[in-house]
């Protein structure tokens, strides 16, 4: 029987496809410290490799995995075995591999081959390395990873049946079927980006096969298109498919707690650009132009350039269009098309969802609002924050839904204003606060109306410098005050605690499951104390308050609160000093005895200077436990009341009524 010719090939970076599952029952098991070290320690893994701190060159990305197969996917491109074998023993000293498990994983190599006139004379040295040929596979056999959102991944190979094998053809009839495969994939160009990597020895398969695409729909319909190919429909046999989004390192935390990802929050920064079409190989039969293997030509079978660069390679094989001619020419007219940046740095940390949003901070935020007829001194004051979102939508289509949001808004001190403006047919969303912190949670909800494209905010002017240094002391600091007044301030058994309140506009009965789901599942820490449901009967106000014993494991369950239906705003979150008096367990007895008490000191607080505000609500389950907020100018203000002979003799009345010591707690 004749011998069949293979086709030259050249070898690139290699490739490791490491798929794992969470165990979620060890992580809801695990201590809070557990978890967020586990979090710091994969963030800080994933950030740095995909920074590529571990070698000279290379790509690493990291993806969700739909379906039962796996949960994550981390994939490294590496110029040798050994920095591959490295990354993948380096990410088992984590303390979040412990919380995986390896279900899936491939190894394979980038991979140019070339069937076409052109690539040949690649492989057989007669092509200048400056030439726009060779850039071409060297760009293939070094690929980037693109930014799109979807990505699919399987392992293929070609039969080897007694009527169908892919091995007995000639090279012309293999030739053939790549370039009709080939001519389908450049159909998908600029939606659909591949990189064909070699497997031969390496793994069970013979090609492992990586898509790309901002569309899922669009991979699906390439491969269907590609089924149909006799490349595909007569020798092609695919493996298990994995389908994932990408996500930023620092979004881990978000994949952990069930939150959507990306959240646009990536503190590695951008991705590099994808090259507008990846390698060719035998593998891409399949997929036409690349996307699949058509034949496995053995490595170091070049002459000229036997092995020197990574990559994928030749001619024709690409879904994406290029041949081997097409790649001869300039990279400019390849017809690569952009991808998003990626620039969007990363807040989010130990196990918090992060719900702020995401812009581009610009210098001429009062240049930019002043052309909508927003100025200094008449709708803000200097050193106040704006945000600036364009809409593509009609002013008139989302007015109503910027007036809601401006209403919720309103809740919170730091708003000033929140408006639709049209300018030259086009449609802004204005946003202003007192504090770019403030700025940043409301920007999350700004987001998310119709038609949002760019986003950017800004400092408006300088603002006078009047930071309350008493406002930004410690809580020891304030607690050591209270202790030198007499007053106990939050310590119980020996450890802090930190008080979390938010307010909804929902009726109790509609919160009660929803608070009565998140007390089980904070439960779970022991650094959870209570969390329960109160209410001001006189106002009608609805809070959820939630005690816990560490700051860290406060702010973590903070960003669930802030999920609770139809939250209008948190404890705290204005430009004064909140105080919160709790672990107020009334004898039944006393219970009316103490409201007319506080209705006669809520009279004396009404004449203090710097007073605002203080209300008193009861536990909606237990109507004999109470907590005080109240809400301060400065903290200064608050110390002179609680230095008062009032409150000294508040205080001492309340040993005969309470059934428990009032303790003071601070907001985490």
């Amino acid at each position: 029987m004749e011998q069949r010719k293979p086709p030259a090939t050249e070898e690139g970076w290699y490739v490791l496809h490491d798929c794992r599952s969470i165990d979620w029952d060890a992580w809801r098991e695990a201590p809070q410290r557990v978890r967020d070290r586990a979090l710091s320690e994969g963030i800080d893994f994933l950030s740095a490799y995909e920074a590529v701190e571990d070698s000279e060159a290379g790509q690493t990305a990291v993806y969700t995995v739909l379906g039962h197969k796996a949960d994550i996917m981390i994939l490294h491109l590496r110029p040798t075995m050994g920095d591959l074998d490295a990354a993948e023993r380096h990410f088992e000293q984590t303390e979040f591999a412990a919380f995986t498990e390896q279900e899936f994983s491939y190894v394979s190599v980038t991979e140019a081959s070339g069937y076409t006139e052109k690539s040949r004379e690649y492989f057989e040295g007669e092509v200048d390395d400056d030439s726009g040929l060779a850039q071409y596979i060297q760009a293939r056999l070094h690929p980037d990873v693109p930014d799109e959102e979807f990505v699919c991944f399987y392992p293929m190979s070609k039969r080897r049946q007694p009527d169908q094998n892919w091995y007995d053809t000639s090279f012309e009839e293999r030739a053939a079927h790549i370039k009709r495969h080939g001519d389908i994939g450049r159909g998908y160009g600029g939606d659909v980006n591949q990189m064909i990597c070699g497997s031969i020895g390496f793994d069970d398969w013979e090609w492992g096969i990586t898509l790309w695409s901002e569309e899922m729909t669009s991979i699906k319909e390439l491969l269907t298109e590609m089924r149909f190919d006799p490349s595909t429909s007569q020798f092609a046999e695919f493996g298990p498919f994995y389908v994932g989004r990408k996500f930023a390192p620092g979004d881990l935390p978000a994949v952990l707690a069930g939150q959507r990802v990306p959240t646009d929050t990536d503190t590695t920064g951008g991705v590099p650009e994808a090259h507008a079409g990846q390698t060719e190989t035998d593998a891409h039969a399949d997929h036409g132009a690349g996307a699949h293997a058509d034949d496995g030509g053995t490595a170091g079978d070049t002459e000229g350039h036997s092995g020197a660069h990574p990559g994928s390679a030749g001619e024709g094989d690409h879904p994406h269009g290029e041949t081997g001619d097409d790649a001869d020419r300039p990279a400019s007219e390849h017809g690569e098309h952009p991808t998003d940046d990626g620039d969007d740095g990363d807040d989010s940390g130990g196990g918090r969802p992060d719900v702020s949003g995401d812009y581009e901070v610009v210098d001429d935020a009062v240049q930019r609002v002043g052309r909508l007829g927003l100025h200094e001194g008449e709708t803000y004051d200097a050193g106040d924050f704006a945000l600036l979102f364009h809409s593509s939508a009609d002013a008139e289509d989302i007015v109503d839904d910027v007036e809601d949001l401006a209403e919720s808004f309103d809740h919170y001190d730091r708003h000033v204003t929140t408006t639709v403006r049209a300018q030259s047919g086009q449609t802004f969303v204005v946003s202003i606060w007192t504090a770019e912190e403030a700025a940043e949670t409301a920007a999350g909800f700004l987001s998310d109306l119709d038609g949002i494209e760019q986003q950017f905010g800004g400092q408006l002017g300088e603002g006078v410098d009047d930071t309350d240094d008493q406002a930004a002391a410690s809580s020891e600091s304030i607690r050591e005050q209270l202790d030198e007044a007499g007053v106990y301030a939050g310590q119980p058994h020996g450890e802090d605690v930190y008080a979390l309140v938010v307010y909804s506009a929902a009726d109790p009965e509609d919160l009660a499951a929803e608070v009565a789901d998140l007390r089980g599942a904070f439960d779970r820490y022991d650094t959870h104390v209570r969390t329960s449901i109160y209410r001001d009967t006189d106002s009608g106000t609805t809070a959820v308050a939630s005690l816990w014993d560490t700051e860290d494991a406060a702010q973590t369950a903070s960003g669930y609160l802030t999920d609770l239906p139809d939250v209008v705003r948190r404890q705290g979150e204005s430009d004064g000093f909140g105080t919160m008096g709790m672990f107020y367990t009334v004898k039944p007895e006393y219970r009316e005895e103490f409201v007319e008490k506080f209705d006669t000191v809520g009279g004396l607080l009404a004449e203090m200077e710097g007073h605002r505000e203080t209300a008193l609500l009861a536990n909606y389950d237990d109507e004999n436990d109470m907590f005080i907020a109240s809400q301060w100018d400065s903290k200064e203000d608050a110390m002179t009341f609680f230095r008062s002979e009032e409150f000294s003799e508040t205080v001492d009345w309340g040993r005969d009524v309470l059934a428990d010591r009032p303790r003071h707690v601070f907001l985490a």
